[in-house]
């Protein structure tokens, strides 16, 4: 079977499609809502694309938001360039996306590496940032000392373990093979291994699961998902690793929304918690009971609900 083309990911939907140009590449997005509203960024984690935002797209340009999905550097149907997934340069796309709409800020909503990558953006840009809500992440400093810190704990549930794809990831071309054989069945046991109980066993699950499975297949993209890993275990021996520390450890000038899953097997709750040091002002933490590391998608309800409370207080 062919792969598929990137524009397959161009779901029709109450939504409009466009490109832009930002910090030297084409971003795709996904955009809703009113134009003159408050605009929103959502950016998305590891194994997904603009797609996973399409409830929380609706929710909030129905309230009055201008909302843009937009698949990251090296996803969906963006560019996909052999470099650039470090952090400064994938902050560069962000802040790049915002200029490109003609904003001069906006509000900042990512899961996981979206959500890393939106606090990195806050800090490191912050003229551009109105607020950050990070889902199912933490802050990048949190989630590297929280490995080390557990990685001798017996028990089950420790961040090191949680973490364990990371250095799996970080071999080169079997991980992409892995992730692409039998049509991306690894993305669909990933996605429900790192799920709460109740989802995994929806007919909404499955088909979500085949949509991402087959964006997972466009050419390139697995290569780039694993780039962003590979930089972030890498950085940390090198001179930029440093760099990067003092870039982003002060705490963020913006208030700072964290929705985590109480039953995330991926980032542990302990180490969202352990974020407290970097939060800004008026920031609040909310856990989600049988919730796993996919807030937007197990409870795309509640997370609507409570993103749009956080915004609404913001503008």
């Amino acid at each position: 079977m062919p792969a598929p083309d990137p524009s397959t990911v161009r779901i029709d939907g109450p939504w409009t499609h466009r490109d832009l140009s930002a910090n030297g590449i084409r971003l795709h997005i996904a955009e809703a809502g009113h134009p003159d509203g408050p605009t929103v960024v959502l950016l998305h984690g590891f194994a997904e694309f603009w797609w996973a935002w399409r409830h929380q797209l609706r929710a909030l340009a129905e309230a009055g938001f201008h909302v843009v999905a937009a698949d990251l550097r090296g996803y969906g149907d963006s560019d996909k360039p052999p470099r650039g997934y470090d952090a400064w340069t994938l902050a560069g796309d962000v802040t790049g996306l915002v200029r490109a709409l003609g904003k001069r800020h906006a509000h900042l909503v990512g899961h996981a590496w979206g959500g890393m990558l939106a606090w990195s953006t806050a800090i490191m840009h912050p003229r551009f940032v109105s607020s950050v809500s990070v889902l199912g992440g933490a802050h990048p400093l949190a989630l590297r000392a929280a490995i080390p810190r557990t990685v001798l704990r017996r028990r089950r549930t420790s961040q090191a373990r949680a973490a364990g794809h990371l250095f799996g990831f970080q071999l080169p071309m079997a991980p992409e093979r892995r992730l692409v054989r039998d049509d991306a069945e690894r993305v669909g046991a990933l996605l429900r291994k790192w799920s709460g109980p109740a989802w995994p066993e929806t007919a909404d699950f499955d088909a979500t699961a085949k949509v991402l499975r087959q964006a997972m297949l466009v050419p390139g993209v697995a290569h780039s998902a694993l780039e962003y890993y590979r930089w972030a275990f890498r950085a940390q021996f090198r001179g930029e690793g440093r760099r990067f520390t003092d870039a982003v450890g002060t705490r963020a000038g913006v208030p700072v929304l964290q929705l985590h899953g109480a039953q995330d097997p991926c980032v542990l709750e302990e180490t969202a918690r352990a974020s407290a040091p970097w939060l800004g002002p008026r920031s609040k933490f909310e856990s989600l009971p049988g919730i796993g590391h996919f807030p937007h998608l197990e409870a795309p309800e509640q997370t609507s609900k409570t993103l749009l409370a956080f915004l609404s207080g913001r503008e």
